[in-house]
């Protein structure tokens, strides 16, 4: 039977893995929303309305440490801190269109 491993959990089916990664109210919503490029804190929080500060920051952290966000900080006053998609992130950006063609279905 094949394993995978992500973050020091195992995993015994690739999809269920994959969900890990992507599953959530918020993680391909910012996934999504990160496909055009760079971003900031502010942009995804007007983008992603209902979500709060807290919520923002944790999802972003774990997108993070999975290795599909990238977070680059700049030495300036006042902070100034972009998000990106790295390599692995990219990879998911089909998915994601598939997801984003199938709810365009439901359009009214």
């Amino acid at each position: 039977m094949k394993r995978y491993k992500l973050n020091g959990a195992y995993y015994y089916c690739p999809v269920d893995l994959t969900i890990q990664i992507v599953g959530g109210r918020w993680k391909a919503n910012v996934i999504w929303n990160l496909r055009e490029g760079k971003m900031r804190f502010g942009e995804l929080k007007k983008i992603l309305v209902t979500i709060n500060d807290k919520m923002l920051s944790k999802v972003l952290k774990e997108l993070e440490a999975q290795g599909v966000v990238s977070r680059k900080v700049y030495e300036v006053a006042p902070p100034k801190v972009e998000y990106s998609l790295t390599k692995e992130g990219k990879k998911l950006l089909p998915i994601m269109q598939a997801m984003s063609d199938y709810g365009q279905k439901f359009e009214v």
